[in-house]
């Protein structure tokens, strides 16, 4: 049977794809459906075909799943943030549980996995959970200044100030600063004449302080903000209000922030805590934006590793330090090592700022400066933690690892696929998988953390 573009076709949904999309098949046909879930039969459009497979739209959902529920959100189908907020939370964690489960078996060759999987940690109020937000500003087709979210895979702006999984106080923040731009006829940026000058609305709140930041990502500078007290004024109102600055960004690109800040009120970070550990928090810091989960996903690499302060580990991927400093608490010496040098200045002040003396770190690429450091100065691991990007772990530094022979290697990943890609080799080099634990750091959407 061939299939056509804008054909109207039934189908039951009796499988789900790897950014939670469900899939359903007409006489061995794959048609691949946003916010379709298993067991739910459709009425759709198709909108794309390829030889094998398909992709479709659903015009309506005939008989629904058992597992179907009714998103919070009024914008969850359009907007591209929470992918899965229309399944069940109990079907998600399987979901992700699955995924990874898969993945290790399918890519990793690791026979008998799940015998090893621990059950995913899942959170206990998968709701307004995130500390960083960024809000693309623009006009809809009326002409209005609105902000939210871009729809999926595109960047039209879906307008929203209310999200779901974001800090309550961003609606509140939102509604201020749009009001603002209004009064003083600020205008919003668009990336098509690369005219306007407000791109977008970043915030940081510090969950277990209560401190927040407000950054505007600018087309100029802060000089082109018009009655700029106005603002200041306003937003202090907010409990909580600590940091205001804005951020330069020029540049004809879709990168949200640029590297130049200039300050408006406060200083120019906040602070928050994962456990016991203190972080400054600059705009431009990475820092996990699942505080809640990031502890629970600390706590278990930290089991995992098993320290009993004794030990030297080395922390690749490090970032600010995040997991090296939580590390610190048990272990003798801490090395991290991370290819952002500003990320590298924050994690050697987190540090001095905790009174970690025994926490050292390097600038450069891992697959780099680990070798380096093995070969010229026969640098040693009791223990390596690993938390790469989604890309995984560089072949060269896998083998350096493998070298310098740890009797323990723990791996963070964000990605399930490259995770399995990495312990495939691991595993072939002797080292055997001993446990393995999924933590839903992303709740409503496909991704999913891992701890090996």
């Amino acid at each position: 049977m061939e299939f056509k573009k804008n054909q109207i076709v039934e189908l039951y949904i009796d499988d789900i794809g790897n950014e939670g999309e469900g899939i359903g098949h007409i006489d061995g046909y794959a048609l691949f459906l946003k916010d379709a879930v298993i067991g739910d039969k459709v009425r759709a459009k198709i909108i794309k075909t390829k030889k094998n497979y398909g992709f479709a739209r659903v015009e309506e959902v005939i008989e629904a799943s058992k597992d179907r529920v009714s998103p919070r959100c009024s914008k969850a189908r359009q907007c591209g943030g929470c992918t899965l907020q229309h399944l069940a939370y109990e079907k998600q964690l399987e979901y992700k549980f699955n995924k990874v489960k898969n993945c290790l078996e399918r890519i990793g060759g690791l026979e008998n996995i799940e015998e090893k999987m621990e059950p995913i940690l899942g959170m206990e109020e998968p709701f307004y959970y995130r500390n960083k937000a960024q809000f693309p500003v623009g006009y809809d087709k009326e002409g209005n200044l609105i902000t939210g979210f871009y729809a999926g895979r595109t960047h039209h702006i879906i307008d929203c100030t209310h999200c779901m999984i974001q800090h309550p106080v961003n609606e509140q923040i939102l509604l201020k600063v749009l009001d603002y731009m209004k009064k003083n006829n600020i205008t919003a940026y668009d990336e098509k004449t690369h005219k306007g000058l407000v791109r977008h609305i970043v915030t940081r709140v510090g969950f277990k302080t209560g401190e927040i930041m407000v950054c505007l990502v600018v087309n100029g500078s802060k000089k082109n903000l018009r009655n700029l007290e106005m603002l200041v004024d306003s937003l202090t109102e907010v409990e909580g209000m600590t940091s205001i600055c804005v951020n330069i960004n020029k540049e004809k690109t879709n990168r949200i922030l640029g590297s130049k800040i200039e300050e408006v009120y406060g200083k120019p970070y906040i602070y928050d805590y994962i456990g016991n550990v203190k972080y400054q928090i600059g705009p431009l810091s990475f820092f996990q934006v699942n505080p809640t989960q990031t502890k629970v996903l600390y706590e278990k690499a930290m089991e995992y590793a098993d320290l009993k302060g004794e030990e030297t580990v080395w922390d690749l991927y490090c970032g600010i330090g995040t997991i090296s400093l939580f590390l610190a608490q048990k272990a003798k010496k801490v090395y991290g090592v991370e290819i952002v040098k500003e990320a590298i200045d924050d994690a050697r002040l987190n540090a001095k700022m905790n009174g970690f003396d025994n926490a050292e770190f390097f600038v450069g690429k891992a697959e780099e400066v680990l070798p380096r450091e093995y070969e010229k100065n026969g640098v040693y691991a009791d223990t390596i933690v690993v938390d790469p990007p989604r890309k995984g772990c560089d072949s060269k530094l896998l083998e350096t690892m493998v070298k310098m022979a740890p009797k323990r290697i723990v791996y963070v990943s964000c990605d399930p696929a490259t995770l399995a890609r990495d312990l495939k080799v691991l595993s072939e080099q002797g080292y055997e998988v001993e446990k393995v634990c999924a933590v839903d750091q992303f709740s409503h959407s496909s991704h999913v953390e891992t701890v090996v």
